[in-house]
């Protein structure tokens, strides 16, 4: 069994943040997934060989005149270095509304989505940002259902809207290559 992880301040993030967070064996990652990402552009992070940053969702904006809404990720832990990226205004306020837990009349698509894999007993293990080219971000969503585990490459918008629409909290790891560095940084292994 898993380890026990916690934030700072000591809250508990359960077993499932301890698992995602540690190094994965070399067969987590099914060969279904292999083909999907490498159909994506780019193979499936292996855990071993990449440096992970634990962060959370520090904010989603609009700053005025911009016409681009902004998300805000921050390292859990020092130095506490932050990630700023655009996204689209749909994919912002639909992960505004999941930030702020705000209930909408019906459910939005990313609503929609988290229910079905709750549906299906399927667990968002994490969310990785893996890549950047321009100003444009990959992301992987790690889940785990009954089949198996699969590792989904998506947009950071997409996998954070869902993560936060999940019961419980969903680890965020940033390859601390993006952290560190400006420009390009290729997805491991791609």
């Amino acid at each position: 069994m898993p380890e026990q992880a916690s934030a700072p301040g000591g809250a508990d993030l359960g077993p499932a943040v301890a698992e995602a967070v540690a190094v994965a064996e070399p067969e987590v990652v099914e060969a279904g997934a292999a083909v999907e990402a490498a159909e994506a552009g780019h193979p499936p992070v292996d855990p071993d060989a990449t440096d992970y940053r634990m962060a959370l969702v520090a904010s989603v904006t609009l700053d005025l005149p911009s016409q681009h809404p902004t998300v805000v990720l921050r390292e859990l832990e020092s130095p506490r270095r932050q990630l700023t990226f655009s996204i689209g205004m749909p994919d912002a306020v639909a992960l505004s509304h999941a930030f702020r837990r705000i209930a909408t009349p019906r459910p939005l698509t990313h609503e929609l989505m988290s229910d079905v894999l709750q549906a299906f007993e399927i667990d968002v293990v994490a969310v990785r940002l893996v890549g950047r080219t321009g100003a444009v971000y990959f992301a992987e969503l790690d889940l785990r259902g009954r089949s198996g585990r699969s590792v989904l490459s998506c947009r950071p918008s997409d996998a954070l809207t869902v993560a936060l629409q999940q019961p419980v909290s969903v680890p965020l790891l940033i390859d601390a290559r993006l952290l560190e560095a400006d420009g390009d940084v290729a997805p491991p292994g791609g």
